[in-house]
């Protein structure tokens, strides 16, 4: 197989529920990793559409498979066309902004999750065939596209933490194939999204326990 597939089913798309794999699929799949990111199931939530998603989201099922995403439902969950009636039974408040500027991407989603103090505003694109990529977190611009076993490490910008966290897959012979870090500025809070070619046994827990290191999401 030639080009960019890796299998047939990057071509076919994934099993799911509605119409279109970049309106369900992809947007079930950006809801799930935002709840994944956050660590529990927000209990509000401001949802930002953009072009095409703001012009048909609720016709092409967009905001259902948003909503069954946050909820943890993968894309072919039978209960995802009730997720709106779910969300709102246990207690999840959400809005729908459609959004009338342009935006990098035609399938371009933001939302922004709260509970309690806790808050958390991640911006997540449909590429098409249910792949997604996730562009913007908590103001960081990341290029986080899930293809590969990926771990998201949100720490303190400290001389020592990344080479606290390389050794920790070294020690572990897991190798990493791509490495970013960013930060807001010297000393405050940073983001490293490393992707590795193995991600067993999964290091999440001791990456968490690394000196300023705030929390860690893995995918793949």
């Amino acid at each position: 197989m030639s080009g960019s597939y890796k299998s047939v089913f990057d071509i076919i798309g994934p099993v799911m529920i509605g119409p279109s794999s970049s309106h369900t699929a992809g947007a079930a799949r950006i809801g799930r990793v935002v709840r994944s990111i956050f660590g529990e199931q927000p209990e509000k939530v401001d949802i930002y559409l953009f072009e095409s998603f703001a012009k048909t989201y609720r016709g092409h099922g967009t905001d259902i498979a948003l909503v069954g995403g946050l909820l943890g439902m993968e894309p072919d969950d039978p209960q995802l066309a009730d997720s709106l009636k779910i969300a709102h039974e246990s207690g999840m408040e959400v809005a729908f902004i459609p959004k009338k500027e342009k935006a990098e991407h035609p399938n371009l989603v933001k939302m922004n999750v709260s509970a309690g103090s806790r808050k958390l505003s991640v911006t997540g694109i449909s590429i098409g065939g249910g792949s997604i990529q996730i562009s913007e977190l908590n103001g960081f611009k990341i290029n986080l596209d899930l293809s590969t076993p990926t771990y998201l490490v949100v720490h303190q910008d400290k001389p020592g933490v990344i080479a606290d966290v390389t050794n920790l897959f070294s020690e572990h012979n897991i190798n990493i194939s791509t490495m970013t870090v960013t930060r807001e500025s010297k000393g405050e809070k940073a983001i490293m999204v490393i992707e590795v070619d193995d991600r067993f046994p999964d290091l999440t827990d001791q990456l968490e326990h690394i000196n300023n290191v705030h929390n860690v999401s893995s995918f793949g």
